[in-house]
């Protein structure tokens, strides 16, 4: 993304909780290149899913 507005930052924002929710459950001793596939495939569902969904929640007070 290149120059993201002041919302998608704040998206970005409100994904680090998930985002950290997930990384405790598998566990923050691990370095990254020890993760699994899955895990990696995981981390991106959480953190996009958190993100469109903040998106989503603002695309109903952005006029088009």
């Amino acid at each position: 993304m290149i120059d993201p507005t002041d919302f998608e930052r704040d998206c970005m924002n409100k994904a680090l909780r998930p985002l950290g929710e997930y990384v405790a459950e598998i566990g923050t001793d691990k370095a990254f290149q020890d993760l699994t596939r899955e895990q990696v495939l995981t981390l991106i569902e959480v953190v996009v899913t958190a993100y469109m969904d903040e998106l989503s929640k603002g695309s109903e007070e952005i006029p088009f």
